[in-house]
């Protein structure tokens, strides 16, 4: 069971089929499919309802309204135990410390509650707002990864490697 995690600003809480239509509306969003493109609403329910190896939460504001998705997949191997995070959210609430929240919520849950010292997050290099988000919660920056991933024109581009330690943590 997955269990329900709350922030200041939102509510993190396992998707559901019910949420799959507005997960895959803010998807389409420009300002959203820019960097999470080709999703429709049957690979909204496989990979982020129905993906075995990932964690999924819809990021909830204060009255339930659901406005994004967050997500992490985890190494089980012990000497190379970490979790990768990934987060969207509707461009209505960019800038207004959702984002923020979401994922220093689900930091101190893997930090504090699955015993993972380190979390890695890996946004397009060009993703600015992003960047500045996850340097809010103490991430740091790696280094580029060049042509790691395909963009909405499906050309190879770079991103940001970024990781938090435990000691990290803001």
């Amino acid at each position: 069971m997955r269990p329900v995690l709350h922030g200041t600003q939102v509510t993190l809480r396992p998707v559901t089929p019910e949420d799959v239509d507005v997960l895959a509306d803010i998807l389409a969003e420009p300002e959203v499919s820019r960097w999470w493109p080709r999703y429709d609403a049957s690979r909204v329910r496989r990979d982020l309802l129905e993906a075995p190896d990932t964690t999924v939460f819809t990021v909830a504001h204060l009255d339930d309204e659901v406005v994004g998705s967050i997500q992490y997949v985890e190494e089980p191997a012990p000497d190379y135990r970490h979790a990768s995070v990934d987060v969207f959210l509707h461009p209505a609430w960019h800038g207004k410390g959702l984002g923020t929240d979401a994922i220093r919520t689900l930091a101190r849950h893997l930090i504090h509650d699955r015993g993972h010292h380190r979390l890695a997050i890996d946004p397009a290099a060009d993703n600015e707002k992003a960047i500045r988000t996850y340097k809010r919660v103490g991430f740091k920056e790696v280094g580029v990864m060049r042509e790691y991933e395909r963009n909405a024109n499906g050309e190879w581009q770079d991103c940001l490697l970024m990781d938090l330690l435990k000691r990290d943590l803001e």
